[in-house]
């Protein structure tokens, strides 16, 4: 896809920017050199593989679920200005 200085300057308009021509000729071919690639890419036979969330296969090491804190519910209740049946009470912010 091959663009002008005036889509570009279009593009730029419509984004609020203002840019002089030598601003727009830079960003014209940078943006011809990324729809490039995006067609190569797009050209790349991708029938039979699999999609992946990521590029390398990997797991992540799990570690054994356990316990290492106390239960310390009873003391941080104890201290809290409003309980009621095991549960924190709080203002209304939302009516």
């Amino acid at each position: 896809m091959t663009l002008t200085n005036a889509d570009v300057q279009k593009v730029a308009r419509l984004a609020r920017l203002a840019m002089d021509e030598a601003e727009i000729e830079s960003a014209r071919s940078q943006l011809t050199g990324i729809f490039n690639l995006i067609a190569e890419m797009q050209a790349v036979d991708t029938k039979g593989i699999a999609p992946m969330s990521h590029a390398q296969d990997l797991s992540q090491r799990l570690r054994e679920d356990v316990v290492t804190e106390t239960n310390q519910r009873e003391l941080f209740q104890s201290i809290a200005p409003q309980v009621e049946a095991g549960l924190y009470l709080v203002p209304q912010v939302i009516e």
